[in-house]
């Protein structure tokens, strides 16, 4: 049987979103539990240079920054503990989450920062180039690709967007698509072929890639399972996956309003969600931005919702 305890303020996950919630709960003398879940850090402990977080003017690894963000949680208060939130039950008050090491917290308030994982195509090259010429984001990693050449893989407006955005940047950009189409809306589809510096790539699968150091090119398949099937090498110095992302949200959809792809929808202008006490931010409900800086603004936001929620309520 689980052990139980409770809690005015859970925080699940350890991003931006999540450490910025609770350094704000924290001062609030809200004394927040926070779990860093699956990847304590969030996304951006796989990101290797960081420049757009503002105050660091000459750059700072994911890792740093993180440990950072960490340090600062703890220097208030904050309790860490590592663990993976498996289920919830947010049907009456308190609310409850068990967490994969038995335990079951009750809390007044929950702040879910738990993020949105990067589709991948599942390439065990993917994983050996992380960081060396591997990406899920253009506006984070877009920068250290001025003037070389790069390949953007999708066809719906994200890969478009992303491309679009390379093509300012880089010296060659291309867009690899699936199928024999763009997915992507019209006006998305017209800025693409318009550019003069994206080449698109239809029937084209990436099937690996290569390189000493770091990325320096892809082995692609055109029209595979077709008699005009053809294998070649493609020189570039990075890949951007453009297919996706995946919310983390599973536990909670049988009671949290999400959005088609998987999103927690938030109410107007607030963090809060459907369920009151219940409180989402960072990537887990923010399916148009994902940058650390907007993960780290909506961190704020739910601590400063979950503070007022617990005032107006008189837990």
């Amino acid at each position: 049987m689980a052990e139980k305890r409770h809690v005015r303020c859970l925080i699940i996950g350890s991003g931006p979103a999540g450490y910025t919630a609770a350094i704000y709960a924290s001062r609030a003398n809200l004394n927040p539990v926070l779990y860093e879940g699956i990847q304590p850090g969030g996304q951006l402990t796989t990101t290797t240079e960081i420049e757009n977080f503002p105050g660091y003017p000459q750059g700072i690894s994911g890792v740093e920054l993180m440990e950072d963000l960490r340090k600062q949680a703890e220097r208030f208060g904050t309790e860490i503990h590592s663990g993976i939130a498996v289920s919830v039950d947010f049907s009456g008050k308190p609310l409850q989450v068990t967490f994969d090491d038995n335990q079951t917290i009750e809390a007044d308030t929950v702040i879910i920062a738990t993020g949105a994982s990067a589709k991948y195509l599942g390439l065990p090259d993917e994983a050996k180039y992380a960081g060396m010429g591997v990406s899920a984001c253009a506006t984070c990693d877009g920068f250290f690709y001025r003037k070389k050449v790069v390949a953007v893989v999708g066809g719906g407006d994200t890969a478009c967007e992303e491309a679009g955005y390379l093509s300012q940047l880089a010296s060659k950009v291309y867009l690899i698509v699936r199928k024999n189409y763009l997915r992507a809306s019209k006006i998305m589809q017209e800025r693409v072929t318009r550019t003069a510096n994206i080449e698109i790539l239809f029937e084209t699968q990436v099937v690996g890639l290569f390189g000493e150091n770091g990325v320096e090119g892809a082995h692609i398949v055109q029209h595979q399972g077709t008699p005009e099937e053809s294998y070649s090498d493609l020189p570039i110095d990075g890949l951007f996956l453009a297919i996706g992302h995946k919310p983390n949200t599973d536990i909670f959809k049988p009671y949290l309003s999400l959005d088609e792809t998987g999103y927690i929808q938030t109410e107007g202008i607030t963090t809060a969600t459907n369920i009151a006490g219940v409180f989402a931010a960072g990537d887990v409900a923010d399916p148009h931005y994902r940058q650390a800086i907007t993960a780290a603004a909506s961190g704020c936001k739910a601590a400063i919702d979950a503070e007022r929620y617990l005032a107006e309520n008189r837990f």
